[in-house]
């Protein structure tokens, strides 16, 4: 399906009984005046703080986006002041062990870490970046299968009242199982956009965000700055206006659950 067709498939739809009766007195809407969004998109846009032009360029895309924030990084505090100001929601981005053995800068989690010092690193990259709402994880294919350090995590985030996001690197990760336990408000990522940087292969996984959407109501999707992402968001995302879809803060998706989301 491409592009446009994933954007405009089912835009049709049967109105609610009685909505052609008129009431005195009540303003006419005119026939033609498009249907209210009926599918949920959330967008997070990782690994920001590094590089200052590309994550200007992010945070400054049209629309209720989500950016997650690398702690300890150049860039980072300023750029989620600048989302913040944009109107967008700003994630700590925590870096955490992985099985392919990459380095994780500073401010990461390991298994090998005790509690006491597992708790004080996640407090200080939790202070590195103003203005976070919650937390998903960087790489942590390898942590995020660990129940022990899962609680901890999620004992720190439920303290502070922040939610967490399943960035789903590993698919025997336990983290957004953990989180429901601890009554964090969680989700989980269902597509990545950017695996391959290529236009065309970001906007076949666009539309297969568009696609979860319609099938489940709301889908929830990870990008990161690359300028393909970029060019591809900055034209496409303003196309929705008008359209059933609509872009959605975490924070707006999770206080209209009646339970925490997870799963793929």
């Amino acid at each position: 399906m491409g592009l446009c067709a994933g954007l405009c498939a089912g835009l049709l739809f049967s109105p609610p009984a009685g909505a052609a009766r008129w009431q005195a007195g009540e303003c006419a809407h005119s026939a033609t005046a498009p249907a209210p969004p009926r599918y949920t998109l959330v967008i997070i846009i990782d690994d920001i703080g590094n590089q200052l032009s590309t994550g200007r360029a992010a945070v400054t895309l049209p629309g209720r986006l989500n950016f997650a924030v690398l702690p300890h990084t150049p860039h980072g505090p300023a750029l989620a002041e600048l989302a913040h100001r944009q109107g967008k929601e700003v994630l700590l981005h925590q870096p955490m062990s992985n099985l392919a053995h990459k380095p994780l800068g500073r401010g990461g989690l390991t298994p090998e870490l005790p509690r006491q010092r597992f708790d004080h690193i996640l407090q200080a990259a939790l202070a590195s970046v103003p203005h976070v709402r919650g937390l998903n994880n960087h790489m942590g294919s390898d942590l995020t299968r660990r129940r022990p350090q899962m609680q901890w995590l999620m004992a720190t985030l439920a303290e502070r009242h922040l939610y967490f996001v399943d960035s789903r690197t590993n698919k025997e990760t336990v983290a957004a199982t953990v989180a429901g336990e601890a009554r964090v408000p969680h989700l989980s990522r269902q597509v990545f956009l950017d695996n391959q940087r290529s236009r065309h292969a970001i906007a076949e996984r666009f539309d297969h965000l568009t696609r979860l959407a319609r099938e489940k109501g709301m889908a929830v999707a990870i990008g990161h700055p690359y300028p393909e992402t970029i060019a591809f968001l900055e034209q496409t995302l303003p196309t929705l206006a008008g359209s059933p879809y609509r872009l959605a803060l975490v924070s707006e998706v999770l206080a209209r659950a009646p339970t925490p989301a997870s799963g793929p």
